[in-house]
């Protein structure tokens, strides 16, 4: 195959795959039935990363913790999670992401590493490097924007006073990105 026509059939696909999550994004999921959350096979992905912003916290303290519910949330997200094989879990150094992580490094045995959600550009650049799949626990102002420094689609900006369920799905294969956002309980 000519290198026109690989290209033109790739960005055929990208264009298709861009129309397809914006007509996705358009159809806002009820609340009320939560949906199971399942994962296909990712073994000929080069990279598959899984992006959430931290749990429900407590509203008090520069530092705080988790509300029982953002517990409860932070054990779901390892539930659904769990027959992935992860490479790594990356967290900002916030008590309300490190305590999101935990349930799934309790659960891998894996370490957390930090990354300053400041400098998401040079953070995108070295998750791009790499292979495998990662958990990335960020913030409402930071997830959306790293999905997008990943080169995929981050959709509209995170409400910041109860909007926890977003679980993105980044999957880089042969410098094609496709994201699937999900929602969880």
């Amino acid at each position: 195959m000519s290198l026109t026509r690989q290209a033109f059939l790739r960005s055929a696909l990208s264009i298709a795959l861009v129309s397809t999550f914006a007509v996705a994004c358009q159809k806002k999921e009820a609340q009320s039935a939560p949906v199971e959350a399942t994962y296909e096979d990712t073994s000929e992905v080069e990279a598959t990363f899984y992006l959430v912003r931290h749990a429900e916290k407590e509203l008090e303290g520069d530092d705080p913790a988790l509300s029982p519910a953002g517990e409860e949330r932070a054990e779901e997200l390892a539930r659904i999670l769990r027959d992935v094989k992860f490479d790594g879990i990356y967290s900002t150094d916030t008590r309300r992401t490190r305590d999101t992580a935990a349930p799934l490094i309790a659960q891998t045995g894996l370490s957390l590493r930090f990354y300053d959600g400041r400098e998401l550009t040079e953070f995108a650049q070295q998750l791009s490097d790499l292979t495998g799949n990662y958990l990335i626990v960020g913030h409402s102002n930071t997830t959306p924007d790293l999905v997008r420094a990943l080169g995929g689609e981050g959709g509209d900006p995170i409400v910041e006073a109860d909007e926890y369920d977003r679980l993105y799905q980044v999957k880089l294969t042969g410098g094609v990105v496709v994201t699937d956002l999900k929602r969880y309980p």
